[in-house]
């Protein structure tokens, strides 16, 4: 019986072993890799990035700082009223950490030997979700964030004070700037198409890194003046020197216009039409100055005119949407300029008390945001009137008020509203969340249920570290 039982498992095993050869792989696609690559990661982690900058971000920042009004539904009764709650940015905060950050992170993880540009340009966009982040919130999980792999005792990460996660913005950005000088020969294999900023290229990418150093040297104005201005103005000219010359060499998020690559501002209007407007302060304000970017920074109402919506009305029929230059389906949207760079300087320059470099600065700034956008040469008399500042008539009011022009559509327009005070800005009377601009998010309701380490909520209103 012994041998009538093995004779009958042989051929029984041999047609076991068999299937499971000739069925091996087959649960696996080949167009679902079951390792991520570091120009998969690249990819995501760019594209969660401009998300993160132009998508819903940008735009309530854009009601907060008048560019915009809220007319109806959520920009409205949320937005415009100041009535950002808990779990009114969620999606913003996910966004950040486990699409940002979380895929920056696994490139410098996984990348960190023959892959310096990667690893260089992820430690850009790494710098860049958290200065976002820490703009946004003010304190967040920074040094024992992103470790959730790792287990259960990394749930729980602590949030970091403002000021450490800006020191490790700029921590980030030295060593990104290290990784991309390395030669080509240093890496494996390099980026290309799957850089969906630059293509790969490391200079533009360094001097991108400088710009950043820059902006977030400037945002600690108020906590040291001297020491952000000074910095400032090093960083910048190790920017120029790295060939940062012109618009050229902007950072853009580009957009083709197909499938899910479209611009964030035009989409929202053809998903959600009716539920915000140019603001009336904004476009009055360009009016005024006869800007020659008006027609190409707002549409015209149903009447032909650029019309701005007062803040309270919810009647969008009777209103500009924002111009052509930021809502088509293929335009690109800025990241870091080359016209935000000069405004930096040109601060920089007016707090230090050189007033003649201040002007100069100010004056390039203008004409390149205004060159850029209209795709022509400023016209003299307009030249004569805004961008020919001197030492004599350069003010502070005058750079930001500027610098807020140009830098339509950014979340950066609110960090320099908070910390110069410029323009300014009357609050919304009627609001239901209070009388004043909120000067930062709330901390989302699922991270503070969800992590112990999250702080108690604190008002709309309460300064953030650098704004204090």
């Amino acid at each position: 019986m012994k041998k009538i039982a093995l004779l009958f498992a042989i051929p029984l095993l041999v047609f076991s072993s068999g299937c499971e050869s000739f069925i091996e792989g087959w649960d696996k696609s080949p167009n679902s890799p079951t390792e991520a690559t570091a120009p998969l990661l690249l990819t995501n982690a760019q594209v969660a990035t401009i998300a993160s900058y132009t998508g819903q971000n940008a735009r309530a920042i854009a009601v907060l700082v008048q560019h915009c009004t809220g007319v109806n539904d959520q920009m409205f009764n949320v937005v415009q009223n100041y009535n950002i709650r808990e779990n009114d940015t969620d999606n913003e905060w996910r966004n950040v950490y486990e699409n940002g950050l979380h895929t920056a992170q696994t490139i410098i993880n996984g990348y960190a030997d023959g892959y310096p540009w990667y690893l260089g340009i992820a430690k850009i966009i790494k710098a860049m979700n958290l200065g976002l982040a820490t703009d946004l919130w003010g304190d967040i999980p920074n040094s024992e964030a992103l470790k959730g792999l790792e287990g259960e005792t990394h749930f729980q990460p602590k949030f970091d004070a403002q000021q450490l996660v800006i020191q490790d913005v700029q921590k980030l950005l030295d060593e990104a700037i290290v990784h991309l000088s390395q030669p080509f020969s240093a890496n494996t294999t390099v980026p290309g198409g799957d850089d969906v900023i630059f293509g790969g290229d490391p200079a533009a990418w360094i001097r991108t890194a400088w710009v950043l150093k820059a902006r977030y040297a400037l945002r600690l104005t108020k906590r040291d003046l001297n020491g952000a201005v000074n910095n400032a103005l090093s960083f910048l000219n190790s920017a120029y020197t790295a060939g940062l010359t012109s618009t050229a060499n902007d950072c853009i998020a580009l957009f083709d216009g197909s499938g899910n690559a479209q611009n964030q501002w035009w989409a929202f209007e053809q998903n959600r039409g009716g539920y915000m407007r140019t603001n009336a302060f904004f476009v009055n304000l360009l009016k005024a100055k006869n800007d020659p970017r008006l027609p190409r920074f707002i549409g015209t109402d149903p009447a032909g005119n650029f019309t701005g919506a007062p803040m309270g009305t919810n009647d969008p029929a009777s209103y500009s949407w924002v111009g052509p230059y930021f809502s088509r389906n293929n335009a690109s949207l800025p990241l870091v300029t080359f016209e935000e760079a000069k405004f930096i300087e040109a601060e920089a320059w007016f707090r230090k008390g050189d007033k003649i470099k201040a002007a100069a600065a100010y004056n390039a700034a203008v004409i390149a945001s205004v060159e850029k956008v209209t795709g022509t040469a400023v016209p003299a008399p307009w030249k004569a009137a805004e961008a020919s500042e001197t030492d004599q008539t350069i003010t502070l009011e005058k750079i930001m008020i500027q610098k807020y022009i140009a830098m339509f559509t950014q979340p950066e327009v609110w960090s320099d509203w908070r910390r110069t005070g410029f323009p300014n800005l009357i609050p919304y009377a009627n609001a239901t969340g209070g009388n004043n601009i909120p000067r930062r998010f709330p901390i989302p309701q699922s991270e503070r249920i969800n992590n112990r380490n999250a702080p108690a909520p604190v008002s709309n209103v309460t300064p953030v570290w650098w704004d204090e």
